[in-house]
């Protein structure tokens, strides 16, 4: 609740003004480099991205501390909390004045970046001097400080040219020591700090202040105002780089044009306030959003010659944004980035009045990491594509899906509000005039209301049925879906061989890629489907796989195509990945106890089967021309006579028109239920769990293990074993694990997942003793063989242990719910269990499928470092060591979680063949 200060409007005016000030000057601090780095670039010879590091790292300082600022503001208020960071940004700023290296610029730009995590601290200091109706005007005002970014670009290049730019460094400090005396003594308490100390209570703790964080809210408002502020500060920073690359201009006028980007950007933030408070943030959002992406678009667009074939000869003609609209448009977008920064901060002091440090601070943290990864990734972007205006296409893209995501959001709440009504209307409004009760919901989507396969009447009359529909229609698009997350496996072994001339290094990392953004993704995935629905995001999950499929069957054909273009493929072919969690999720709600562990090892493990599917068809399809002239021509296939041809777009098109079959029937074919349905907020609570993180290692050990050698396989055995053709074995590793997931889900059923599981990891540290020994004797005649038996090895164990893994999970659950809520009823429970079962399956697999960066990853560098894999191979044994010691003393031992449940004998599971 926020109570007004007895000092009444002059004390809150006061406040307001003399907050804004120092915001002004630590903000002017805090961009410092946007001027000074363009000299210390030309004296230290550094390079595009070497400049985007130093120019961003104060952002990151700065964005990473606003959360813990924000909080201790909130705790101790914001006077004195705001004093100590102004002072302690300035020595940090006076000592880069006798920095002589590029690691000394660095890390004395770590503490340059202090100055930035005053706006959380400003925020919570200023918020509470308001009520609620003015607080959108009051922090808009506030926020107008990031004046302080023009006042740099205006004031710096004069005093850099005359004095150098240690002198800049030196009076930006000096300023701020004079601004933090002022502060302090013209500044008095908050009235909440006031009155607390008054009466005597203490602090709230740090955990309290950051409960908030878990809404996925106010994720959606750190990501708007990534854009709105991260690309405001990315910009700042970057600006005068650009006009002086792009236009030429000297360092002087460079920084007088953006300033002319920062004042409207920064000063009209606070009449953003006053629009928020008057119309509302929701319209205001929609403005700012509607107007960015029509002017990044319009930045976006590179410097174009045109040759129009005409009627009477061809004519040509020039398309370029010249600098006096380039100014205008750089006008208008900062103009209504600083509405939208106001009203993104308008909802925080309204929905969290006691949390506005800590929510402001994750907030601006986010918004403030967009200002340190920008221009670092706009210096990459200009070293690898070498087009100046990709800075806006990358900010087009980003404030195209903030937007959607926005849109979808408000979409979803305004539908949930009158879903009973919408429901009730006709498919057609033709048929509205006939439309009756028994009508509603005939052509609808398909929900199941009640759904109870733990009854064994019900499972046995409907349950069965629909569940096996839903299984067997989810494979073929899970199956999919590790196809073209491990595509690249063959891919990138072939690469070399059509023309593209890669690294080693650059080829593993091509391999690692898609497990990294998998892994990422799944993170997401893994809650998606009791929000949106099993059947919706299953068919809008498999669409995404044309991204990939068609990206490479294109990128492949011309060998001029950039790296980055294969590692921004590479990336989206994680969207395969991501699919794993929200499948194993999706399934998990349709089987009862008896029959989930076989029912997942059939999803995941035919799923897995994606893998060797890849591996054996892709080879073979690239040998001919499956498409004819509409997919391509083909590449000579170097190394070999000059008859040899490759087809290795087929690589990527031969999957299309499966997943558009698969995406159909999952539309047509499964099933909602609606007991599944829960926020993002109900299945956090899995964060908290310790099985939660236990079952991630463990999972981790297995599935992690079989996808990493899956992708990292076919190119170790290309490499050490130059003489073999292993790309023509290197399916069978997959389709082993894959087999052995799916055939063997009963018997953890049986015996139970933790004892399974024990044993799976004796097996692989045996595998892995193998694989060395044979690395050991790699010149003898047939050691590839016995190479090639240990791997196969491993693979079957991983199979074994993913199903058992996953077995293990629902077990667990049941046990723990029964002890942390007693006072649940037993559906209640088992209800409760099964939701944070599958969240749990989607999350351990979002983090197991790290295995599939790290693994090729790890093989490349031990063999960039050592000269062989074997340090990699070590590293693995010591984890299986772990996994193995944590299985016994947590689950299998007497005392252990389920050494009591896994030996009461069950009925077995239906096997697999039945």
């Amino acid at each position: 609740m926020i109570h007004h200060h007895p000092m009444g409007r002059d004390g809150q005016s006061r406040a307001l003004a003399v907050s804004t000030v120092a915001f002004t000057v630590c903000f002017a601090v805090w961009t410092i480099f946007s001027i000074i780095g363009v000299r210390i670039k030309d004296e230290l010879g550094l390079s595009e991205t070497e400049f985007g590091l130093l120019v961003g790292t104060p952002i990151l300082t700065g964005s990473l501390i606003r959360i813990m600022l924000g909080v201790w503001a909130d705790q101790y208020g914001g006077r004195p909390v705001y004093a100590v960071v102004m002072l302690s940004a300035a020595v940090a700023t006076f000592l880069l004045s006798y920095a002589e290296t590029y690691p000394q610029m660095l890390l004395a730009a770590l503490g340059v970046g202090i100055a930035g995590g005053s706006f959380s601290v400003g925020v919570a200091y200023v918020s509470r001097w308001y009520e609620t109706g003015k607080q959108g005007t009051a922090l808009g005002i506030f926020g107008a400080g990031n004046v302080g970014a023009a006042v740099t670009k205006f004031f710096a290049p004069f005093v850099l040219v005359a004095y150098g730019w240690q002198t800049v460094a030196q009076v930006w400090a000096a300023g701020l020591v004079v601004m933090a005396i002022l502060f302090w003594f013209t500044t008095s308490d908050d009235p909440v700090t006031r009155e607390r100390r008054a009466r005597g209570e203490k602090p709230r703790s740090a955990w309290l202040e950051l409960e908030p964080l878990k809404k996925l809210q106010v994720w959606r408002f750190a990501l708007y105002y990534f854009f709105v502020f991260g690309a405001f500060v990315g910009l700042s920073l970057w600006l005068p780089r650009y006009l002086i690359g792009v236009y030429g201009l000297d360092i002087t006028t460079a920084g007088m044009i953006a300033a002319a980007y920062s004042v409207p950007a920064s000063v009209f933030r606070a009449y953003g306030g006053v629009l928020s408070d008057k119309y509302g943030a929701r319209r205001i959002m929609y403005w700012t959003f509607l107007v960015c992406v029509v002017v990044t678009f319009l930045l976006s667009y590179p410097p174009t010659d045109y040759v129009v074939r005409g009627i009477n000869g061809p004519f040509a003609f020039h398309f370029e944004v010249g600098v006096i609209p380039f100014i205008v448009l750089i006008f208008i977008l900062g103009f209504f980035m600083s509405l939208g920064k106001a009203a993104v901060y308008k909802h925080i002091p309204v929905y969290y009045p006691n949390n506005v440090g800590a929510v402001g601070g994750l907030v601006g943290m986010i918004g403030g990491l967009g200002g340190f990864v920008l221009p670092i990734a706009f210096g990459v972007l200009n070293d690898y594509t070498g087009i100046w205006t990709s800075c806006f296409m990358l900010l087009f893209l980003l404030v195209g899906i903030a937007f959607i995501w926005m849109h979808l959001a408000i979409r979803r709440m305004e539908r949930g509000a009158t879903e009973p009504e919408l429901r009730a209307l006709p498919e057609l409004p033709e048929m509205q005039e006939v439309h009756g009760p028994k009508q509603v919901g005939a052509l609808g989507p398909h929900l199941i209301d009640d759904w109870q396969p733990e009854d064994p009447t019900f499972w046995e009359k409907t349950g069965r049925r629909i569940a096996r529909r839903n299984l067997w229609l989810s494979i073929p698009s899970l199956l999919l879906s590790f196809a073209i997350w491990m595509v690249w496996s063959v891919v990138v072994a072939k690469l070399p061989a059509v023309g593209f001339n890669f690294t080693t290094d650059q080829l593993f990392w091509l391999a690692a890629l898609p497990g990294l953004s998998g892994a990422t993704l799944r993170i997401f995935y893994s809650f998606m489907v009791p929000i949106f629905g099993g059947r919706l995001w299953t068919t809008l999950a498999t669409w995404s796989l044309m991204l990939p499929a068609l990206g490479i069957g294109f990128a492949v054909q011309n060998p001029d195509t950039p790296y980055v273009v294969f590692l921004g493929l590479a990336l989206l072919c994680g969207f395969g990945g991501g699919n794993f969690a929200s499948s194993m999720a999706n399934i998990s709600f349709f089987l009862p106890k008896s029959e989930k562990g076989n029912a997942l090892a059939l999803n995941a493990g035919l799923g897995n089967l994606g893998v060797s599917v890849a591996q054996f068809v892709v080879p073979l399809a690239i040998t001919a021309s499956v498409f004819g002239w509409l997919g391509g021509g083909p590449q000579a296939a170097a190394g070999t006579d000059a008859t040899a041809r490759l087809w290795l777009q087929n690589a990527g098109f031969i999957w299309v028109p499966f997943i558009a079959a698969s995406a159909f029937a999952a539309w047509f074919g499964m099933n909602d239920i609606a007991s599944m349905k829960a926020s993002f907020a109900e299945q956090a609570v899995i964060f908290r769990r310790r099985h939660n993180w236990i079952m991630c290692w463990l999972y981790t050990g297995t599935f992690g293990s079989f996808i990493g050698y899956s992708a990292g396989f076919p190119l170790l055995a290309k490499t050490l074993f130059p003489e073999v053709d292993a790309l023509q074995l290197a399916f069978l590793g997959p389709l082993v694990g894959a087999i052995s997931r799916s055939a063997t889900g009963w018997i953890s059923d049986r015996w139970g997942g933790g004892r399974v599981t024990f044993w799976v990891f004796v097996a692989m540290m045996a595998g892995v003793l193998g694989v060395l020994y044979f690395l050991g004797i790699k010149d003898q005649p047939h050691a590839f063989w016995g190479f090639f038996a240990s791997f196969m090895l491993l693979f079957f164990a991983t199979g074994v242990g993913n199903a058992s893994t996953f077995q293990m999970i629902p077990a667990i659950m049941r046990q723990e719910i029964a002890r942390l809520e007693p006072g649940m009823s037993p559906p209640e429970r088992l209800k409760q269990a099964e939701k944070e079962s599958a969240a749990i399956i989607g999350f351990t697999s979002a983090i197991a499928a790290y295995g599939a960066f790290f693994i090729p990853k790890s093989y490349g560098s031990s063999i960039a470092l050592t000269g062989g894999a074997e340090a990699a191979l070590w590293g693995f044994f010591a984890f299986y060591v772990s996994c193995l010691t944590i299985t016994w003393f947590v689950y299998t031992r007497r005392g252990g979680l389920l050494h009591a449940v896994e030996r009461v004998r069950q009925v077995p599971a239906v096997r697999a063949a039945e």
